[in-house]
Protein backbone atom coordinates (compact mmCIF):
# COMPACT_ATOMS: atom_id res chain seq x y z
CA UNK A 1 0.00 0.00 0.00
CA UNK A 2 1.40 3.53 -0.53
CA UNK A 3 0.51 7.10 -0.16
CA UNK A 4 0.74 10.14 -2.63
CA UNK A 5 0.92 14.09 -1.86
CA UNK A 6 -0.11 15.53 -5.03
CA UNK A 7 1.37 19.04 -4.16
CA UNK A 8 4.63 17.24 -3.36
CA UNK A 9 4.19 14.90 -6.80
CA UNK A 10 3.53 18.44 -8.56
CA UNK A 11 6.70 20.27 -6.72
CA UNK A 12 9.10 17.43 -7.59
CA UNK A 13 7.82 17.53 -11.27
CA UNK A 14 8.61 21.01 -11.49
CA UNK A 15 11.88 21.02 -9.91
CA UNK A 16 13.02 18.06 -12.12
CA UNK A 17 11.33 20.70 -15.10
CA UNK A 18 9.71 17.03 -16.40
CA UNK A 19 6.51 17.40 -18.95
CA UNK A 20 5.38 13.75 -17.68
CA UNK A 21 6.74 12.74 -14.13
CA UNK A 22 5.59 9.12 -13.50
CA UNK A 23 5.34 8.28 -9.81
CA UNK A 24 3.55 4.96 -9.48
CA UNK A 25 4.58 1.44 -11.66
CA UNK A 26 3.58 -1.80 -11.11
CA UNK A 27 2.64 -4.32 -13.97
CA UNK A 28 -0.95 -3.68 -14.16
CA UNK A 29 -0.34 0.35 -14.09
CA UNK A 30 1.58 3.10 -14.13
CA UNK A 31 0.57 7.05 -13.20
CA UNK A 32 1.89 10.35 -13.71
CA UNK A 33 1.48 14.03 -13.94
CA UNK A 34 1.48 15.34 -17.23
CA UNK A 35 1.78 19.22 -17.48
CA UNK A 36 1.63 21.38 -20.66
CA UNK A 37 2.03 25.13 -20.66
CA UNK A 38 -0.52 27.65 -22.30
CA UNK A 39 -0.24 28.02 -26.04
CA UNK A 40 2.30 24.98 -25.64
CA UNK A 41 1.91 21.95 -28.65
CA UNK A 42 1.06 18.55 -27.01
CA UNK A 43 4.04 16.09 -28.19
CA UNK A 44 2.55 13.01 -27.66
CA UNK A 45 1.88 9.60 -29.56
CA UNK A 46 -0.85 7.02 -29.31
CA UNK A 47 0.02 4.67 -26.56
CA UNK A 48 -0.32 1.02 -26.96
CA UNK A 49 -2.23 0.77 -23.05
CA UNK A 50 -5.70 2.47 -22.52
CA UNK A 51 -5.42 5.40 -20.59
CA UNK A 52 -7.57 7.56 -18.07
CA UNK A 53 -6.80 11.87 -17.96
CA UNK A 54 -8.01 13.47 -14.88
CA UNK A 55 -7.50 16.77 -15.04
CA UNK A 56 -6.46 18.73 -12.01
CA UNK A 57 -6.10 22.58 -13.05
CA UNK A 58 -5.87 24.42 -16.63
CA UNK A 59 -8.03 24.00 -19.13
CA UNK A 60 -7.90 22.64 -22.75
CA UNK A 61 -9.38 20.68 -25.28
CA UNK A 62 -8.36 16.66 -26.03
CA UNK A 63 -8.46 15.90 -29.64
CA UNK A 64 -9.63 12.26 -30.62
CA UNK A 65 -9.41 12.04 -34.01
CA UNK A 66 -13.03 14.16 -35.03
CA UNK A 67 -13.58 14.00 -31.49
CA UNK A 68 -13.80 17.05 -28.96
CA UNK A 69 -13.83 16.87 -25.70
CA UNK A 70 -13.46 19.59 -23.24
CA UNK A 71 -10.16 19.95 -20.54
CA UNK A 72 -10.86 21.33 -17.36
CA UNK A 73 -10.23 20.98 -13.73
CA UNK A 74 -11.89 17.74 -12.54
CA UNK A 75 -12.83 16.14 -15.75
CA UNK A 76 -12.48 12.66 -16.73
CA UNK A 77 -11.35 11.18 -19.71
CA UNK A 78 -10.77 8.07 -21.48
CA UNK A 79 -8.72 6.98 -24.26
CA UNK A 80 -8.61 3.45 -25.40
CA UNK A 81 -5.43 2.13 -26.11
CA UNK A 82 -3.73 3.10 -29.75
CA UNK A 83 -6.02 6.26 -30.56
CA UNK A 84 -4.60 8.99 -31.57
CA UNK A 85 -4.88 12.08 -29.10
CA UNK A 86 -3.61 15.63 -28.15
CA UNK A 87 -4.36 18.20 -25.93
CA UNK A 88 -5.24 21.60 -28.22
CA UNK A 89 -6.25 24.96 -27.63
CA UNK A 90 -4.41 24.87 -24.07
CA UNK A 91 -5.82 28.32 -23.03
CA UNK A 92 -4.64 27.92 -19.34
CA UNK A 93 -1.64 25.56 -18.06
CA UNK A 94 -2.98 21.82 -17.92
CA UNK A 95 -1.82 19.35 -14.72
CA UNK A 96 -3.39 15.80 -15.62
CA UNK A 97 -2.73 12.82 -13.65
CA UNK A 98 -2.51 10.28 -16.36
CA UNK A 99 -3.27 6.34 -15.45
CA UNK A 100 -2.06 3.75 -18.22
CA UNK A 101 -3.29 -0.26 -17.96
CA UNK A 102 -1.43 -2.23 -18.37
CA UNK A 103 1.59 -0.13 -17.06
CA UNK A 104 3.08 2.45 -19.71
CA UNK A 105 5.81 0.99 -21.88
CA UNK A 106 9.36 2.90 -21.64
Amino acid sequence: MKSYDIEKIIQSAAEAGDRFHEFLRVPALSVGLYHLKAGEKDPQNPHLQDEVYYVLSGRATLLMGDKELEASEGSILYVEAEQAHQFVDIQEDLQVLVFFAPAEEG
